[in-house]
């Protein structure tokens, strides 16, 4: 695992760390945690499981064939792949009686979704945050993106740009976010589905679901402008 401290200050630890995905996810929140931003570079492709999703979800034949690794989070939904290169990985803590915690779940991510959105229209690109309740499809249980949930990110038609999950503990909440640079229905051809599924899976997700179009490398470093000061 490699980290690289990018700014301590206004606030904010903020670190970049490259690693395997299983490492990323099983990184601890430190016994005394203050606001942290990690910004996660995964080494090798993964496909990511939610919490309590069952391996079955996934075609174990085509991620050994094609070199996909298979981990599990501690935060809950459905599926995300990661690829190197293929999107923006940021985790935010923060402590338990910090100004940005909230006990309500659903509207502690609010906040997490506009720091995406700022960030986003600093570089001209138009969004929201999904406000309402937890939005479920046939496969939202299965794939992330499927989904909508409090603090996600939508685009000006209303397709699902960024991921939100979050992991709480006495201490700490840590908020995980995502946002895909290539095709979210890649993932697709990594899930064990039923004949036919494939398709009404990739048509669903090209309806509801968009990459952001920008670079990962100013991505990265607008959301780091776009951190709350604390």
């Amino acid at each position: 695992m490699t980290e690289v401290p990018i700014r301590a200050g206004a606030g904010w630890t903020v670190q970049r760390v490259s690693a395997p995905a299983g490492e990323l996810h099983a990184r601890e929140i430190p016994d005394d945690p203050e606001p942290t931003a990690w910004f996660l570079d995964a080494t090798r492709p993964a496909v990511v499981l939610g919490s309590s999703q069952p391996a079955g979800d996934v075609d174990g034949h085509a991620v050994g064939e094609r070199g996909v690794d298979l981990v599990s989070r501690r935060s809950g939904g459905g599926a995300v792949l990661v690829v190197p290169g293929g999107c923006t990985w940021l985790d935010l803590i923060i402590p338990s009686g910090h100004p940005l915690w909230l006990d309500d779940v659903g509207r502690a991510m609010h906040w997490v979704g506009e720091v995406w959105c700022s960030a986003l229209a600093e570089l001209g690109v138009a969004a929201s945050v999904h406000r309402g309740a937890m939005r479920r499809t046939e496969w939202s249980s299965q794939v992330c993106f499927a989904g909508l949930g409090a603090g996600e990110v939508l685009d000006q038609r209303r397709r699902k740009i960024v991921g939100v999950s979050q992991r709480r503990t006495r201490d700490a909440a840590r908020f995980q976010t995502v946002a895909y640079h290539s095709d979210p229905a890649d993932l697709v051809e990594l899930l064990a589905l039923e004949h036919g599924a494939e398709r009404r899976l990739r048509s669903e997700l090209a309806e509801r679901t968009a990459s952001v179009p920008v670079q990962p490398a100013g991505l990265a470093a607008a959301l780091e402008r776009h951190l709350p000061i604390l």
